[in-house]
């Protein structure tokens, strides 16, 4: 199979792992409160375990100073809970109203998600063209996560009143955008240092979406000990994903 060939091959396992998981979410959604907390873990030990210590391998790798990238982080925090809160302050007293608003919080989580799995295929895009073994270790690390990203989506629009016709098309869309970044990047060059200030970026997307959104409505739901292991079971589920992936 040539690489190309094996790019694709691999953005479609990418395709069904997201869709696997978004259908989970979909059939449990009875157990939204432990799904909530299992998600709010995953969300916030990606951004720990995963995309953040590829952020210091690249700031290295680019002699670009930590500090800066970080920045870029901090920004992205205060957007997400800026754009999130200007939403939920829009003033109405309406009813209808108020369910426009939270559903307008969900697409604009689920959105967050979709463009993130953009940059996912880019990513696998450009390490196969650094070498076949390479891009098997990335597209491993992608696909494994993917199934946690398919669940992140529908978590997100469900948790915000959104219609189950919204959450199946964003599903479809955070399925989708994978294998159109590994179309972008063989079209297009893209250098790993703007992926370092993309992953940056995203650093504070997850951080915010998991800990300042998702975990507290977790909790709100159905604060129990069972809601917390779950959470606890979201960090560990990436943490070993990628301390095997990495052995």
């Amino acid at each position: 199979m040539t690489g190309r060939g094996m790019v694709f091959l691999f953005a479609l396992f990418t395709f069904i792992s997201t869709l696997l998981g978004g259908i989970f979410a979909l059939r449990h959604k009875d157990k939204m409160h432990l799904i909530l907390g299992f998600t709010s873990g995953v969300v916030v030990a990606v951004a720990l375990f995963d995309v953040l210590p590829e952020v210091v391998n690249l700031s290295r790798q680019f002699q670009v100073s930590f500090s800066s990238a970080m920045v870029i982080t901090a920004v992205s925090f205060l957007f997400f809970h800026i754009a999130q809160k200007s939403l939920l302050l829009h003033s109405c007293e309406e009813e209808d109203c108020q369910d426009r608003t939270h559903k307008h919080v969900g697409v604009l989580g689920a959105s967050g998600f979709s463009l993130h799995s953009f940059i996912d295929g880019v990513a696998m895009g450009t390490a196969f063209s650094a070498g076949t073994q390479v891009g098997l270790v990335v597209a491993l690390a992608i696909i494994s996560h993917d199934f946690s990203d398919g669940l992140n989506t529908v978590t997100i629009l469900l948790r915000n009143k959104n219609t189950r016709f919204q959450t199946i098309s964003f599903l479809l869309l955070d399925a989708t955008t994978p294998v159109l970044g590994v179309i972008f990047s063989l079209l297009f060059s893209v250098s790993e240092k703007n992926l370092l200030y993309l992953l940056s970026f995203f650093t504070g997307f997850f951080l915010y979406m998991g800990a300042s959104d998702l975990l507290p409505e977790a909790h709100h739901q159905h604060s129990s000990y069972l809601t917390m292991f779950m959470t606890v079971l979201g960090f560990v589920f990436i943490f070993a994903v990628n301390r095997i992936i990495t052995l």
